[in-house]
């Protein structure tokens, strides 16, 4: 056998749609193990929405035309993604906040990088200027995926968050999509 001849990889890819309503189970699983065990926490509960609430946020997100995507592999979801207003008022029309969430078993595949990149597309495309995103401070991982697409730190919030029994810092992130602040925009197309 021929050492120098590439390995061919079969593994099926991980690939990114949009999010469907049979989808929401698989979401709330992965988001409640990051309210368990992961950075998210909530003093009330799990924080986690019920899936008639997931699915109705959804719906409003995609009347807004606002990208509510996940990641599969061999057919299961293994991370979700998404971006709301970053604020309500007309000024800020032009800015969204992201969230992305990839199951515990696919962490350090990709996958992260995968979400990022389409949900970045597509707010571009849609003509966003800017895109946010709090990320607790001991989230190295999320932290460095947003250095290397771009994103700069903006903010520090110190002690923002109280989880498992101590206080967390937040750090804001943000990137400009497409001419960013540089020129006027034209109108959303909504």
């Amino acid at each position: 056998m021929d050492d120098t001849a590439p390995v061919l990889d079969t593994e099926p890819p991980v690939l990114v749609r949009p999010s469907r309503d049979e989808d929401v189970e698989a979401m709330l699983s992965i988001y409640r193990r990051h309210v368990r065990r992961g950075v998210e926490d909530s003093a009330a509960g799990t924080g986690a929405p019920e899936p008639d609430d997931l699915k109705q946020r959804r719906k409003n997100l995609r009347s807004q035309r606002l990208p509510h995507l996940v990641a599969t592999f061999r057919g299961e979801v293994v991370g979700y993604a998404y971006v709301v207003q970053f604020r309500k008022r007309p000024a800020y029309r032009f800015a969204v906040k992201h969230s992305i969430y990839v199951h515990h078993d696919h962490l350090g595949r990709g996958v992260g990088r995968l979400l990022m990149q389409a949900l970045i597309d597509a707010c571009a495309a849609a003509g966003y200027r800017q895109m946010i995103g709090y990320i607790d401070a001991d989230n190295a991982p999320s932290l460095g995926i947003h250095e290397r697409f771009g994103f700069a730190r903006v903010g520090l919030l110190p002690g923002v968050a109280f989880r498992y029994g101590r206080w967390s810092d937040t750090v804001m992130v943000q990137r400009s999509l497409g001419p960013g602040a540089t020129e006027a925009p034209a109108a959303l197309g909504r």
